[in-house]
């Protein structure tokens, strides 16, 4: 009987009673919850990676007090790691249920680009930025949270810098600042506008807040991204140079003061 009905809710949309089904709406609300943890997630991480404009080591002090130093009085990277097993589940959780309001075929496609000019709508523009940074982001965000999954150690002014520059990671990051600030900010207006928060405030207002949201983020992300690239310049590697050699750096110039 349940295989029936879930039979029947996945044709129909509604139950083997005959009432809507509310599948939907749990997806829908679980599509926002993801959402919204991803969407502050990603301010409060710009804000601890954007350290580096106040020095390298306050950025070393800050990334140090993430792994317990303060509360087991050593570094501990695992706790990193278990965030970002966190935040990939919440993405990962996001994406598929997000994938449900794609075009799915050439169609679809065709419907919703014919509808978007003829409607000339703001926020229709502003979903299909949203849904073709989303999709960027399959891609960018996920090798981003491997690295960081997996390579918890190796993250400080010197070690970061050197991912940077001499890994190469600065085309990927390029990329995925402009792909997430976007869909982020698009993503929490959306969730005001649908959710009815700060209606108070006015449609206008929410959107000069997202513009607002976009280019602060933006900005400070390019700074920050500019700070790393010059630390990783200035840098003397050889070949030989790796990673765990600047993460000991870092724990020379900085572990002790």
């Amino acid at each position: 009987m349940q295989n029936d009905e879930v039979v029947i809710q996945s044709y129909l949309k509604i139950t083997s009673e005959g009432k809507k089904s509310k599948l939907p709406a749990r997806l829908d609300f679980w599509q926002s919850a993801t959402g919204l943890f991803l969407g502050l997630f990603m301010i409060a991480h710009m804000f601890l990676v954007s350290s580096i404009l106040l020095g390298e080591e306050v950025m070393y002090k800050v990334t140090k007090f993430f792994e317990g130093s303060m509360i087991f009085h050593q570094e501990k990277p695992f706790i990193v790691s278990i965030v970002a097993a966190i935040v990939i589940v919440a993405f990962v959780t996001h994406a598929f249920l997000a994938l449900r309001k794609f075009p799915t075929n050439l169609q679809q496609f065709r419907i919703f680009k014919t509808h978007k000019s003829l409607m000339k709508h703001g926020d229709t523009s502003l979903w299909w930025i949203q849904a073709c940074s989303g999709f960027a982001l399959f891609f960018l965000a996920s090798v981003h949270l491997f690295v960081v999954l997996t390579q918890p150690s190796t993250i400080g002014p010197n070690a970061s810098a050197y991912r940077f520059v001499h890994q190469h990671f600065w085309i990927l990051y390029i990329f995925l600042l402009f792909a997430v600030e976007l869909h982020a900010s698009i993503g929490l207006y959306r969730l005001c506008v649908k959710w009815g928060w700060f209606e108070n405030l006015g449609l206008q207002t929410l959107r000069n807040i997202k513009k607002g949201m976009s280019v602060f983020f933006i900005v400070l992300g390019l700074l920050t991204f500019g700070a790393y690239v010059k630390i990783g310049l200035s840098q003397k590697v050889t070949p030989a140079t790796s990673i765990q050699e600047m993460q000991q750096l870092d724990a020379q110039l900085y572990g002790n003061k």
